[in-house]
């Protein structure tokens, strides 16, 4: 795998606060059971606030509160059309990080 020299830590660099915040923010952010299956949707297409409601069987409330977190860390976007707001991911790298942990789980 190749990697972007750009962004790759030095050993003798240590991670600014900041970057540090970030990083366990969106561990954080993937490490809820609600938000993986809500991002693991979005990963997918775009879902208004009640399509991903009844899909995962949760109420629109819990599914707004899950999004704000989300969308708060750039992890999803919106897009308005009329009264209704249509998410999707937002961060190709972190979803590829979650595809990738799938995998690992139902690999046997």
């Amino acid at each position: 795998m190749l990697v972007n020299e750009e962004h790759t830590t030095s050993e003798n660099e240590d991670l600014d606060e900041e970057i540090l915040f970030l990083v366990s923010q969106t561990f954080k952010a993937i490490s809820d059971p609600t938000r993986i299956r809500i991002l693991n949707l979005l990963s997918k297409k775009e879902h208004s606030v009640n399509e991903l409601g009844e899909k995962l069987n949760l109420k629109q409330s819990t599914v707004s509160h899950q999004l704000s977190f989300l969308k708060n860390l750039r992890l999803v976007k919106f897009r308005r059309e009329g009264t209704t707001l249509y998410y999707s991911q937002d961060d190709e790298h972190v979803m590829a990080i979650l595809q990738q942990t799938i995998d690992h789980a139902k690999h046997n």
